[in-house]
């Protein structure tokens, strides 16, 4: 089939200077794997498939609530698609980053081996926000301290896959990249030959999870019960929650249908007087540290192996912004190998000479707070202006070990309707990883692209209004 670009949609379209365009080259030439996903789009109408998808997605009532308040989850239409050999290399990375991300939790909250050997300096573990010492010595079932990870995933102006973040205390966004599927091939037709990879494995891979993580006294007469653990509708990703309850058919909780009696954890459903023993919780709430009020009702059961937890409180001491910048070393010491992503360059501000060299060059870098998420407090230096640098300089120079800078990385753009037209917008991966039995990794295919909406914009998470695109992993 012969792709018709000869619609005006496309007219004017050109890739960013000196960008990694995933749509088209530098000549304006379709990539051969984009060709048939961008032919669909174009036959079936840009403005309109804008309106039907977003048609789709309110009928289902698909949410996510952004920092201003918004709850529609935009999905744009103009599917990234990833060839099999492209997807091989970053599935082997993925897998492989996690499991050295879980040896490394397990380490921290044991011996702390990597530290002693002098690999990572001990302030690393002791000064990251979510550092729980009071896990110290837990033994957590099956070694999975990672349940489920989900890391965000770049390509640059040459085209490498880089590892920007990794999100280990509870990524969200994998049933919003089944909503998006459906909600896309309802209205596009694609040849059978050129049709992704199916999604439909998501829930048997989270419930092995689940089962992982259950204590092994539970595997005994009966199945582990398991429940999600929500904070209810003000939570940004609700819908997630309650999607992923219905299909993992287990109970949607709350902390107020919980209670903690003789070190282990009880569930009573609304207007029963029977109760249910609890084996694992999935806990998708806001509050992820020990000394919140879910922390404290549910510390005692996990520390006396009554209860197995996705993920576990601790975890965000490997997915600290300043952990991020030793990973690399965490796989070759934990795993004997050579990384097969590289994390985008980091810059431990803490170190006297790293420091130094920063501020040489602050005007280039993007820095971040350690404690931060959602794109919040971020600063891109290159595009800011110049009382936001000085400020956030200052602050820096005041509180190093606050803060973590990278490298700024010009994300690769993808084709994107605009006002009916395609246009170039930057775009990142936010994949999927399952620990499972024997803490044995598993990638779900694809993931959730986000998209800035924006021309230039290089923040592109759904809490900054940032969009979404399906992924297809081609056969």
């Amino acid at each position: 089939m012969a792709p018709a670009f000869a619609d005006d949609t496309l007219a004017g379209y050109e890739a960013e200077r000196g960008m990694f365009d995933e749509g088209f080259d530098a000549t304006g030439t379709p990539h051969p794997w984009a060709r048939a996903a961008l032919d669909a789009v174009l036959r079936s109408g840009p403005s309109e498939l804008v309106e039907n998808v977003r048609g789709e997605l309110a009928r289902g009532a698909v949410a996510f609530q952004s920092v201003e308040g918004d709850e529609e989850f935009y999905v744009d239409p103009v599917p990234r698609v990833v060839t099999a050999d492209d997807w091989t290399h970053v599935k082997r990375g993925l897998a492989q980053r996690v499991r050295a991300l879980n040896a490394f939790v397990a380490d921290v909250y044991a011996d702390q081996r990597i530290v002693a050997d002098g690999l990572i300096p001990p302030r690393v573990i002791s000064t990251a926000p979510y550092y729980e010492p009071a896990m110290k010595g837990i033994d957590v079932p099956g070694g999975c301290w990672i349940g489920v990870a989900g890391l965000d995933v770049v390509r640059d102006h040459t085209g490498e896959w880089l590892v920007l973040e990794d999100n280990l205390r509870t990524p969200s966004g994998f049933a919003y990249l089944h909503a998006t599927r459906i909600a896309l091939l309802r209205h596009l037709e694609i040849p059978p030959d050129a049709m992704p990879r199916r999604l439909d494995g998501e829930i048997d891979l989270l419930a092995d999870a689940l089962r992982a993580a259950a204590p092994e006294a539970a595997h005994g007469h009966r199945a582990p019960q398991a429940v999600l653990l929500t904070d209810g509708p003000n939570n940004s990703a609700f819908w997630e929650h309650a999607w992923l309850a219905r299909h993992l058919d287990i109970p949607l909780v709350q902390p107020s249908d919980l209670e903690q009696r003789e070190g282990r954890l009880w569930f009573r459903p609304p207007g029963e007087r029977t109760r249910s023993l609890v084996d694992v919780v999935y806990r998708r709430t806001n509050a992820d540290r020990l000394d919140s009020a879910v922390g404290e009702l549910l510390h005692e059961p996990l520390r006396r192996g009554k209860l197995g937890l996705i993920n576990q409180f601790g975890t965000g001491v490997a997915d600290d912004k300043l952990t991020h910048a030793y990973v690399e070393d965490m796989i070759g010491y934990y795993l004997d190998e050579e990384p097969v992503l590289r994390s985008v360059p980091s810059y431990d501000l803490a170190e006297p000479d790293q420091l130094a060299r920063a501020l040489e060059v602050f005007d280039e870098l993007v820095l971040k707070p350690r404690a931060g998420h959602g794109g919040v407090g971020v600063l891109i230096a290159p595009h800011a202006r110049r009382e936001d640098i000085a400020r956030t300089r200052a602050a820096v120079i005041a509180e190093p070990d606050a803060w973590i800078a990278q490298r700024l990385v010009m994300l690769s753009t993808h084709p994107t309707v605009i006002d009916g037209r395609l246009a170039p917008r930057h775009i990142d991966l936010r994949p999927f990883v399952f620990l499972g039995e024997g803490a044995t990794p598993r990638v779900l295919p694809g993931g959730l692209t986000r998209v800035a909406r924006g021309a230039g914009a290089l923040v592109v998470n759904s809490s900054q209004n940032g969009g979404a695109k399906d992924t297809w992993i081609l056969p």
